[in-house]
């Protein structure tokens, strides 16, 4: 089976509702991680674990949904916190506490190699040194790449900044899957998509929450519709696309994705409407689309 390495962070969602807090575990590479293995994907999570009791709730949970966690990093630096406070319409908006933790200590003294494929996004693309070390070890492994920028104003407030982030990894990806939020945040428009289909990037897949998907490559447009739920919250619903379209890369390579882009992405719609349907980031399992 090919192993699919998910890389970035795992941390945990702390979600205020109502002024209550509750401790989820969260990070979209960690949510990507379990989507994947609950597909049932080869998911290896690539990233750091710390020992305090978070990191003990981070691993119990991600070996309940079947992830392989030999390659994670163990540290006793603490772990990164997630503040979500969702809205009274379900929407989650975030804060962090990120400095000095195990969650970001990426290192090529560790960093594996053997990957068919890989999975790379969010805040862990951003956050130095590690952002570098987890770039340079991304470009050398020589598989199709999948990245989720998951754009954070919250963490990096500068534009330009933010954008040459993503145009670095952009510049590495074989697919790029981002919500029209980060585009609106990042562009203003959309025409860079165009720009980096003609750059070398196979797919670009748009989110649109309740208006569905929009997946792009060569000249060619694919609009999918959201399924319709009853709205708990949207935390985990965009990790949960990006497993599907790393569950359909490794299902039909590159160009079988292409051509089978709509079966795919209205895969993904359904999966993440079953998120969306439940609390926190808890994605389908397998036996829940087939």
């Amino acid at each position: 089976m090919a192993k699919v390495y998910v890389a970035g962070e795992a941390l945990i969602d702390l979600v205020n509702v109502g002024g209550s807090s509750t401790a989820h575990v969260g990070g979209g590479p960690a949510n990507t991680a379990k989507a994947l293995a609950r597909l049932g994907l080869s998911s290896y999570f690539v990233g750091g674990i710390s020992s305090d009791e978070y990191g003990a709730l981070i691993e119990a949970e991600l070996l309940e949904s079947g992830v392989d966690l030999s390659l994670a990093l163990r540290g006793s630096k603490p772990t990164a916190l997630a503040n979500a406070l969702i809205d009274e319409g379900g929407v989650a908006s975030y804060s962090f506490d990120l400095e000095r933790t195990t969650t970001f200590d990426f290192s090529s003294s560790w960093l594996p190699n053997g990957a068919d494929f890989v999975h790379v996004g969010s805040v862990a693309t951003l956050i130095q040194p590690g952002a570098t070390e987890l770039f340079n070890w991304v470009s050398g492994l020589g598989v199709p790449v999948v990245f989720d920028p998951n754009v954070r104003p919250s963490i990096q407030s500068d534009r330009e900044l933010y954008r040459a982030a993503v145009e670095k990894w952009v510049s590495v990806s074989t697919v790029v899957k981002l919500s029209e939020d980060d585009l609106d945040w990042l562009y203003g428009d959309e025409s860079v998509v165009k720009d980096w289909l003609a750059s070398g990037v196979a797919v670009v897949v748009v989110t649109r929450a309740d208006k569905g998907l929009t997946g792009y490559f060569g000249d060619s447009v694919i609009e999918v519709p959201a399924v319709p739920i009853d709205l708990v919250d949207s935390i985990g619903a965009g990790d949960t696309i990006g497993a599907v379209i790393v569950e359909g890369l490794v299902k039909h390579g590159v160009s079988g994705l292409m051509s089978n882009l709509d079966l795919v992405l209205a895969r993904a719609a359904k999966a993440a409407s079953i998120t969306c349907s439940r609390a926190g980031a808890n994605p389908p399992w397998a036996s829940e689309l087939d």
